[in-house]
């Protein structure tokens, strides 16, 4: 899959777009809704060209994972702050029902998205990318004109989440506008903090596992257990996770904390010299499995055979992939 030519660019480009979208939502919340299928044009703008953009900008500023992540935060916000508009809404995936509310934000449905997005939606689709097309790694995708192009298409799937799905799925619901101006301003300042601060900034080795297989071991469980801490498993309606008897911080500062360590440490793999694409590659695995296997209650039979198909769609293709790498390690 090396191609160092203009025309490689384009299809590593066209390859995060379509990543994006099937590692964030069509690998979990098609398992309980199939209607998502539907849905995938009015995903890829945001997604795609979302996803792409960052990649873009982190790349044209010199920047690496630790940008990836900070703008993985702002592309969060804009995605559900400005778009769906579910960070605010009271009535929105009944978020509120299994949420602690802060000053008008869903604070746990937040963070649990924050995690999703951040990882699923722009962290393993452009490592997958990276993967795929080593040779374009730290290297843009696009010139000027598809940069600028890009940036236009990310606007238009803002506007496309807030009039297409959250216009029917909440309609009548407006963010008040001192909240939108918090959103915006948060939107910059992560920008900046991304693209002006973090460039440049390195991780500190620590001992890494002489084989991948553990590495897909830990993020299968830390998935699960952050997904699980503060989402109710299969997105079932009702009360908070654990109910009523654990105050709601305390499943929001354990996910804060197991968010903190995997990061710590995951950094600190990914900087060792032994580090290699098989880690990476088993760290994408055993998070898109748990990532899908956290959907299955609640669904039945559908639901199940569903999440199995696609868990075992993404093991074949990660898989191949693995192969892929393995030969042109060979060669």
């Amino acid at each position: 899959m090396e191609d160092g030519t203009p025309r490689g660019r384009l299809k590593a480009a066209w390859a995060l777009v379509v990543l994006a979208p099937l590692c964030a939502e069509l690998t979990f919340t098609a398992v309980a809704v199939p209607q998502t299928w539907i849905a995938l044009p009015l995903l890829i703008p945001m997604y795609g060209a979302g996803v792409l953009l960052i990649r873009e900008a982190a790349v044209r500023a010199g920047g690496g994972w630790p940008s990836l992540v900070v703008l993985g935060l702002a592309y969060e916000l804009a995605e559900d702050g400005l778009g769906l508009q579910a960070l605010t809404s009271p009535t929105m995936y009944d978020a509120s029902e299994w949420s602690l509310r802060l000053l008008g934000f869903n604070a746990t449905y937040w963070l649990a998205q924050v995690g999703i997005h951040v990882v699923f939606s722009v962290l393993i689709p452009i490592l997958l990318a990276d993967l795929l097309f080593p040779h374009h790694r730290s290297r843009p995708y696009l010139g000027t004109g598809g940069f600028v192009n890009t940036a236009v298409v990310t606007v238009l799937g803002i506007l496309g989440l807030r009039y297409g799905i959250a216009a029917t799925q909440d309609p009548g619901y407006q963010t008040p506008p001192v909240a939108l101006i918090a959103i915006g301003a948060a939107i910059a300042v992560l920008a900046v903090v991304a693209l002006k601060v973090l460039p440049g900034r390195s991780a500190p080795v620590r001992a890494l596992p002489s084989r991948p297989l553990p590495v897909a071991v830990f993020s299968f469980a830390a998935t699960l257990a952050f997904l699980g801490l503060l989402m109710p498993a299969g997105l079932r309606p009702g009360g908070p996770v654990f109910g009523d008897a654990v105050p709601l911080l305390l499943p929001i500062a354990a996910a804060l904390a197991l968010g903190a360590v995997t990061i710590w440490l995951v950094r600190r793999w990914a900087a060792h010299s032994e580090w290699a694409d098989a880690h990476c590659l088993h760290l994408v695995a055993g998070a898109m499995v748990a990532h899908t296997a956290f959907m299955v209650p609640g669904h039945g039979v559908s639901g199940l055979v569903t999440a199995a198909l696609t868990i075992a769609v993404e093991v074949l293709a990660l898989v191949y992939l693995g192969r892929v790498l393995r030969r042109r390690s060979a060669a």
